[in-house]
């Protein structure tokens, strides 16, 4: 008998690892998740990831907090190790932290390509293999990579940025293949400019309306509606959606 569709959407029981969790994306995901009845454990650079955590719906010390670096070695297994052993499981990963460190590709240093690398590839896959081993053993995961619209264009002064994007997409479909029989789906997300408030400092002014102006629906997209999308990856409605890089833009790259 088929499930009801709000039932679907119910992630009670469910324990949630966002990361990048303190603001913007991350923190748009984790308000979705918490909201479908999750547990969730934020993860930042910033301190002041604790405060949030307290204040996302649900009772008292109900969601943790985890202030880590994630590109310190050893960072990605501990952090898993942390919120398993405060929550007693984990099911669901949002892997969002990211940098975007702009500059021609002539005068890109190697420093820049490769903290770029460290952030938004080599963690994403340390976190997704550590959580993916808790998983394996359980039999269930959802796991949600934040790619963007750059993993399948060319954006100028997006070089690394753009390379590291790419790679996502391509770790996540072989990570799909590979644990899908374990009941684990993977999935990727790839979002336009996204007015948080790094996303409005940088595409203030004459930048921004020239890129509106080249997405079809004529703006940048919203937190909550990417979170809205993660929400759907992470839940019973999106069993079957594996491997898939779903472009979330405004019709941008239909072009």
């Amino acid at each position: 008998m088929a499930q009801q569709a709000g039932n679907l959407f119910d992630l009670s029981g469910r324990v949630a690892l966002v990361t990048g969790a303190a603001s913007g994306i991350g923190l748009a995901a984790a308000e979705s998740l918490a909201a479908a009845g999750a547990r969730l454990a934020l993860l930042d650079i910033n301190p002041a990831v604790r405060e949030v955590a307290a204040a996302l719906p649900g009772s008292a010390g109900r969601h943790v907090a985890v202030v880590a670096d994630l590109v310190v070695p050893g960072a990605a297994e501990a952090a898993v190790r942390d919120v398993t052993g405060q929550c007693g499981q984990l099911d669901i990963l949002v892997n969002n932290a990211g940098v975007a460190l702009l500059e021609a590709a002539q005068t890109l240093s190697e420093d820049a390509w490769d903290r770029t690398m460290a952030l938004n590839l080599k963690a994403p896959f340390l976190l997704a293999q550590a959580a993916g081993r808790e998983m394996i053993r359980r039999g269930y995961g959802r796991i949600v990579n934040l790619a963007s619209q750059a993993s399948v264009i060319a954006l100028e002064r997006h070089v690394a940025y753009c390379a590291s994007k790419a790679a996502i997409v391509g770790m996540t479909k072989v990570l799909a293949l590979e644990w899908a029989k374990h009941g684990i789906t993977v999935n990727a997300v790839s979002p336009t400019v996204v007015e948080t408030e790094l996303g409005r400092k940088a595409w203030a002014g004459a930048v921004g309306e020239a890129m509106k102006a080249k997405i079809p629906a004529g703006r940048f997209a919203r937190p909550d509606e990417i979170g809205a999308l993660i929400l759907y990856l992470a839940s019973d409605a999106a069993a079957m959606v594996n491997g898939e890089n779903i472009v979330i833009d405004g019709g941008y790259t239909a072009q």
